[in-house]
């Protein structure tokens, strides 16, 4: 957003005006939703109140729409002084507006806009580079009562995204795609690549492993706020967020497709479905032999909403984050999971809990060096090691000519040991990671490697050699050289090795933090600047045209880069950007 830029949308006056003359397409009022929206915005910022906001609105939302399922002006009152302490917007304490999700969706279609242009990322960054050397589970600036990543109680999903490790394969695109059964164009996930003339980041992971500066690159999901703007200014409550574990959903029973939403998301990630799904709800049934409220269902909740998988005919959809998984529906294996987490090669994407402070997301955020490593180190099993170490030395040298370790893959597995302070108590690939190194480990000390010895892990580089005792007991798995005391692990240099094998993050960031929005998707790296412009994707990184995936038909569609690309080739345009 340039410095006389007046307009009050995040991403800028040119995606603004795009957005109006969306709206001036459907037949709903366009002053309205463009008030709104700037509205809901300032809410967010705690420049107005949530019950200021529904009584300003009120009335005309009840004479445009004909009904208002907002919470009230005194349900937000009774709410606020009730639960003061309670995570998210109001609304979402307000069960009882929630909907049982049996009311029919209306059938009316929205007519939509067409042309919009790519917008600079420079909204997305910001102009100080101070303060990213802070914390990345700092509390959300100026929300005394909302908890920081890894505190509060109860679930709220979110991911950690590690810029630096993307290579831009779009295997997150494709599995979001295939899981959902989503139109062509439709990106729920999306991945971008820009310049950055303004950028201070001078290295990155890449880098220090010398492999060059790799592109600049942003994966943009849904980012899952706890207090949502485009929930603010929804007429009947089909945009919300659920108590259970805060993920921000659509109803698709109960969206009129107005597209207020849409105008008011600060991130440009709703979609409009403007023509008949290319999947049918009996083809997602069949795929998944399961109807609605089945188990394995993938198209309604536990409360028996309709929030998963691809939007009908005249409604908006987004990235949901996966709640059939979370439910339970693909089976407890699942809960926890994502399509894109789970399809993304180099372990850039880390779903989990935001409030666990064991959960994947926080503890990568809290240590890149150490996460990096640990999903790049892979010891052989416990047994395994046991059976090879038969009969051989116990120092060094012998354990790894004995074994299939490499010296590196022991170096780093003691560093992990080292400067783990306590094994996670989750079931997330991290935890995994870290028992199966724990399992090594214990195995090798139990055939007799001290790595409490300094002479032991001098040789793994892990600590300086032992200064001689003067009397010649300085050999073999001695403590600290001789004097009889045990040797302390240096906790900064195992960390170093971690960071020279492994890099560290230029940055830790949430976009748009600024707004209040509160998103629940913490970014490692590569933060762009007030200069940051998309560009065309390079390098080493596939195009979306090249891909494709397979859906419940039991075809494929070739992936595309923009929705508009596809509707041009038919009788309608789209108001699809690159950024959506």
């Amino acid at each position: 957003m340039s410095a006389d830029d007046d307009s009050f949308h995040p991403l800028g006056e040119e995606w603004e005006n795009d957005l109006e003359g969306m709206l001036d397409d459907t037949e709903y009022d366009t002053d309205l939703g463009m008030e709104m929206a700037e509205d809901a915005m300032r809410v967010t910022r705690g420049e107005l109140s949530e019950a200021e906001f529904h009584e300003k609105y009120h009335d005309d939302v009840m004479e445009e729409f004909g009904e208002d399922q907002r919470p009230t002006k005194e349900a937000y009152e009774k709410a606020q002084k009730a639960q003061e302490e309670a995570k998210g917007t109001v609304s979402k304490m307000l069960s009882k507006f929630e909907g049982d999700g049996e009311e029919p969706r209306r059938d009316v279609m929205k007519k939509m806009g067409a042309g919009a242009a790519a917008v600079g990322l420079g909204a997305w960054g910001t102009v100080d580079d101070g303060g990213q050397e802070e914390e990345a589970l700092a509390a959300a600036e100026g929300g005394e009562e909302e908890p920081g990543f890894g505190e509060g109680e109860g679930v709220q999903w979110g991911m950690a995204i590690d810029l630096e490790r993307c290579d831009g394969c779009l295997s997150c695109v494709t599995a979001c795609s295939s899981e959902n059964n989503l139109d062509q164009g439709v990106n729920w996930m999306y991945v971008l690549q820009y310049e950055d003339s303004s950028s201070s980041n001078a290295t990155n992971s890449q880098v220090s492993r010398g492999a060059g500066r790799a592109p600049n690159r942003l994966v943009r999901p849904c980012q899952h706020c706890t207090d949502a703007p485009c929930e603010k200014v929804c007429p009947t409550t089909a945009r919300h967020t659920r108590d259970q574990d805060g993920l921000v959903l659509t109803d698709y029973d109960v969206c009129i497709g107005c597209r207020y939403c849409q105008v008011a998301c600060p991130y440009g990630v709703n979609y409009f479905q403007w023509d008949e799904p290319d999947i049918s709800t009996e083809q997602i049934a069949e795929q998944h032999d399961a109807e609605p409220g089945e188990e394995g269902d993938h198209m309604t909740d536990d409360r028996g909403r309709w929030v998963d998988s691809r939007a009908p005919r005249g409604t908006m959809s987004k990235c949901t984050m996966c709640p059939s998984r979370q439910d339970g529906h693909k089976g407890e294996e699942m809960v926890g999971t994502t399509a894109c987490e789970d399809a993304c090669p180099p372990d850039a994407i880390q779903f989990g809990n935001m409030h666990d402070e064991t959960s994947d997301p926080i503890r990568y955020a809290e240590n890149p060096a150490r996460a990096r490593t640990l999903a790049r180190v892979n010891p052989p099993s416990a047994s395994d090691l046991e059976e090879s170490l038969s009969g051989a030395g116990t120092d060094v040298d012998s354990v790894i000519e004995a074994t299939d370790l490499e010296q590196e893959d022991l170096e780093l597995m003691v560093a992990i040991d080292i400067v783990t302070d306590d094994l996670a108590e989750t079931d997330g690939d991290h935890a995994r990671y870290e028992q199966n190194i724990q399992d090594a480990l214990d195995a090798l000390s139990e055939h007799g490697l001290d790595f409490q010895s300094q002479e032991v892990l001098a040789q793994l580089n892990l600590a300086d050699e032992p200064e001689s005792s003067g009397d010649g007991e300085n050999g073999g798995n001695g403590g600290n050289g001789g004097d009889g005391e045990e040797f302390e692990p240096d906790q900064q240099q195992a960390q170093v090795r971690l960071e020279q094998f492994a890099g560290t993050p230029t940055s830790n960031f949430r976009l748009l933090e600024d707004q209040g929005t509160n998103p629940n998707i913490i970014y490692l790296g590569n933060e762009p600047g007030p200069d940051a412009e998309q560009v065309e994707p390079t390098g080493t990184g596939a195009n979306y045209e090249d891909l494709s995936y397979a859906r419940a038909d039991g075809e494929s569609a070739s992936l595309v880069d923009n929705r508009k690309e596809v509707l041009d080739e038919g009788t309608v345009g789209d108001a699809g950007v690159r950024l959506g």
